[in-house]
């Protein structure tokens, strides 16, 4: 049996062993409705012990919007350095494709991720690719909804980029699907699926990328502490990318393992902990210096 993973209350007890942090956001340093109590200053405390703090989420938008947003929620930017989304990383991979049309499915907030580019959005029916930022409507529907859309795009052999990996998102205390969902349906029918966002390693060199910008040199992925609240994305991707690991409880996972008042079932996160296969190296309520 594995031993109780470690539990931490307070960052400021391990930063001397690591050089740089890239956070997760959605779930660490806000819930989508407000900042998080104390995790956007103990970002910025860390950043001013010296270390480079990257946010990377997958937010299908690109980063000067990922800023706007935070800024509304009250999150400082002294928080971090720089940002790397998957949006950001998506309108670069568009950018590739040139002027082929492609389809947007998602809601018209994340029509900031291709603004500018010479590609246009045109009906699913014309489309040479599909851009998939979420459902149209994530309060009322489900991922099934969209089965039979990607049924037609099987069939026509359609690529389509997932702009958000994630398959649910925290939003106050309501879970909402996202674009992944969409996205697993499509792989699942053998549909060609470019994935873009954590666990996958694209966004992870952009971030490390950032890091060395920051610092001035590389550094050893051992010296980079990784901090997130999902198993499927955030631990799963640091642990492939040779990262420690700190998950905060206070996310996606806090219904499953009876979180309240800072109070968890430790047996229900080490079960959860089994079902995906992956270990955090330890964990926190919520971030905190």
């Amino acid at each position: 049996m594995s031993e109780p993973l470690p539990h931490l209350t307070h960052l400021r007890g391990i930063i001397s062993r690591y050089d740089a942090i890239i956070s997760d956001v959605w779930g660490v340093v806000h819930n989508g409705l407000e900042a998080t109590a104390g995790a956007p200053e103990a970002l910025a405390a860390a950043r001013e012990a010296g270390l480079a703090v990257v946010l990377l989420t997958n937010a299908p938008r690109p980063p000067h919007s990922i800023q706007k947003q935070l800024r509304g929620l009250g999150v400082i930017d002294h928080a971090y350095d720089a940002i790397v989304s998957s949006g950001g990383v998506t309108r670069a991979l568009m950018a590739s494709e040139g002027d082929a049309p492609f389809f947007h499915l998602g809601p018209e907030r994340d029509k900031a991720l291709y603004a500018g580019l010479s590609a246009r959005p045109v009906p699913f029916e014309d489309a040479h690719y599909i851009l998939c930022t979420g459902l149209f409507h994530d309060e009322t529907e489900t991922a099934e909804h969209y089965r039979p859309m990607m049924e037609a795009a099987m069939a026509r052999k359609l690529r389509l980029y997932c702009a958000n990996p994630d398959l649910i998102v925290e939003r106050g205390h309501d879970l909402i699907p996202c674009a992944g969902a969409i996205a697993d349906i499509y792989e699942r029918m053998g549909g060609e699926t470019v994935w873009v966002g954590k666990p996958h390693p694209l966004v992870y060199a952009e971030a490390r990328a950032a890091v060395t910008a920051k610092l001035g040199r590389e550094i050893s992925p051992e010296r980079i502490l990784c901090i997130g609240d999902a198993f499927r994305t955030d631990v799963a991707g640091a642990r492939a990318g040779g990262h420690d690991c700190l998950m905060t409880l206070a996310g996606i996972h806090g219904h499953q393992i009876g979180l309240r008042d800072g109070r968890y079932d430790q047996k229900a996160l080490e079960a959860l902990a089994e079902a995906n296969g992956i270990r955090p190296t330890m964990t926190m309520v919520s971030l905190a210096w």
